[in-house]
């Protein structure tokens, strides 16, 4: 596959996210794709020594894992699976490769269930920010956009939830583990403390 096809591609999913993503997703908007799984992805990548081909089709499926959001947020991995299936054949792609990328972007979707070590790396990347010093702050772009879609929460709701999510899971590279469990254990901290605070409180 030539670089070019990749770009191609890239430009592509950019293009769609930036012109079709709704304006109510301070989560997984732009930023969460182009500024947090791709760069995560590539991170990985490179610390397992994942390089030409392989690198492209993990990149391409990172650029392409959430692009299902343009159309709805409910089983938006089914649906970005689709969109990339479909579109990615004009660049190139060939079958192999469209089935590879189809099962990382369906990897991604909760409960995560991997089954190669390209989907352990976009899966990692997806929720690489559980062990990043920004998670709080994303977290809580993530409440924003569940209350736009009319999931709300009490604090001690969401924090309870958030941590029974972050301390159940577990990344799957051992890139990962390396690079965010520390932070990840820090995260855990500051839930427990909030949780602490708000119980103190009734």
């Amino acid at each position: 596959m030539a670089t070019q096809n990749f770009d191609q591609a890239k430009q592509y999913a950019l293009g769609r996210l930036e012109k079709e993503l709704p304006a109510n997703l301070p989560y997984h908007g732009l930023w969460h794709t182009r500024d947090d799984v791709v760069p995560a992805a590539q991170r990985l990548a490179d610390l397992q020594g994942i390089q030409g081909e392989l690198l492209e089709l993990l990149l391409t499926a990172a650029w392409f894992h959430d692009l299902g959001f343009v159309e709805q947020a409910l089983h938006h991995e089914l649906i970005s699976a689709r969109i990339a299936v479909q579109s990615l054949p004009q660049f190139g792609y060939n079958e192999e490769q469209l089935e590879i990328i189809r099962w990382a972007i369906l990897a991604t979707a909760l409960p995560q269930s991997p089954a190669t070590p390209l989907e352990e790396i976009l899966t990692d990347a997806d929720l690489d920010v559980l062990g990043r010093d920004d998670f709080m702050k994303r977290n809580n772009d993530l409440r924003r956009e569940l209350g736009f879609g009319g999931k709300n929460f009490t604090d001690l709701e969401w924090y309870t939830g958030q941590l029974k999510f972050i301390s159940t899971h577990n990344y799957f590279t051992e890139s990962a583990h390396q690079t965010r469990d520390a932070g990840k254990l820090k995260n855990i901290a500051d839930l427990e403390r909030l949780i602490k605070e708000l119980d103190s409180q009734k």
